[in-house]
């Protein structure tokens, strides 16, 4: 396998984060999702959407989010919705909620020893790419969330995520393993 390529940038703007994604040399085809955490109501620790401008209007993306699956301003599309226009986003940006509507997308997982499939947000599949905007934070409930949580649990439904966490109870407390 070959060795992964880090870009680094010692200035932190808008017009660098475009300047990093043309160093990879690729173009993201057809219609692209931009995957970014829209930020919990009272919490100053996400990316804001006038930072995203130049890379968003570059490949030409819509921003996508799914609800949680836990309390808060995020659980409904109702409420995340307002919560999104609240923070700007939808000021700037076309956004999809992809969960918004049932059924899930299903989507197999070839050759997965544990996990057979994965349920993600059904308007996912509106989309040839997506492009992973995050940043890197220690996580109280999950170590570290980034790129790869917002891929697994950032893209996953919401009904997904919650029937998790009930099988996941469901087996500790009749201590199932597996």
């Amino acid at each position: 396998m070959e060795k992964a390529k880090v870009y680094f940038s010692k200035e932190i703007s808008k017009e660098n984060v475009v300047k990093m994604y043309e160093a990879l040399n690729k173009k993201l085809p057809g219609k692209i999702a931009v995957k970014v955490h829209s930020g919990e109501e009272g919490n100053q620790n996400y990316l804001r959407p006038e930072f995203m401008q130049d890379i968003i209007k570059h490949v030409n993306g819509t921003i996508v989010e799914c609800n949680t699956a836990y309390e808060g301003e995020r659980n409904s599309t109702e409420k995340h919705k307002k919560l999104i226009e609240n923070h700007g986003w939808s000021k700037y940006y076309n956004v999809d909620i992809m969960d918004e509507e049932e059924p899930d997308l299903e989507l197999e997982i070839p050759n997965g020893k544990v996990i057979k499939q994965n349920y993600v947000g059904k308007n996912m599949a509106n989309y040839d790419s997506m492009l992973v905007i995050s940043h890197f934070k220690g996580h109280p409930m999950g170590g570290f969330g980034g790129a790869l949580k917002q891929l697994s649990i950032g893209c996953g439904s919401s009904r997904r995520k919650i029937l998790d966490s009930f099988c996941r109870i469901y087996k500790r407390s009749n201590n199932i393993v597996g």
